[in-house]
């Protein structure tokens, strides 16, 4: 049974706002979004989310305008091949998620597929990560750790190099609290 609603946050890292349709299903989501920001210059994006199995990326449709003009981005994953508008990418070969940059929308997936934010674990991932707004996609390793449940989620550590922060989820899997980065609005 599939489950569908408007999720809204404000985005202090970009200084704006993202909301997003998502529909969540038995290992699946789908997302439809847009998101403005003006930091690090102004700008806003439209995007289009597709999961398949175990909520593992299979498309994400981007479009970025800002001051230097508009941008889209086709990004696939089929048979664990990615492609960026039909361009392979062997880089990310292994890789099953992809991270939206300024985006708390698409830390959900690996943390869904994994229960992190219901059972204990820590796991190690590849991910195609699309900087906003340039939407130049490179590999990107991150590392998500289950640190506890909540009264209504759980807590789940984001790691990535040097950069570290401990996210709060809901029951469903999708993040309340980004620290530093987005806060879900009620």
């Amino acid at each position: 049974m599939a489950d569908e609603r408007m999720l809204t946050w404000s985005v202090e890292e970009s200084g704006g706002f993202e909301s997003s349709w998502v529909v969540t299903g038995p290992g699946t989501l789908t997302a439809r979004g847009r998101a403005v920001g003006v930091r690090p210059e102004p700008y806003w994006i439209e995007y289009v989310l597709e999961t398949g199995r175990d909520c593992a990326t299979r498309r994400l449709r981007v479009t970025a305008e800002d001051a230097s003009g508009t941008r889209r981005l086709d990004l696939r994953c089929e048979g664990g091949r990615w492609t960026a508008d039909g361009r392979p990418l062997p880089e990310l070969d292994g890789a099953v998620d992809c991270d939206l940059g300024r985006s708390p929308l698409t830390n959900t997936m690996p943390v869904l597929r994994h229960r992190l934010h219901r059972e204990p674990g820590e796991f190690d991932f590849l991910m195609a990560f699309v900087p906003v707004p340039g939407l130049n996609v490179r590999a990107s390793r991150q590392r998500y750790t289950h640190l506890g449940r909540t009264d209504g989620g759980g807590r789940v550590r984001y790691a990535s190099g040097d950069f570290r922060s401990d996210l709060e989820f809901d029951q469903d899997g999708l993040v309340l609290v980004y620290p530093g980065i987005a806060r879900r609005l009620p």
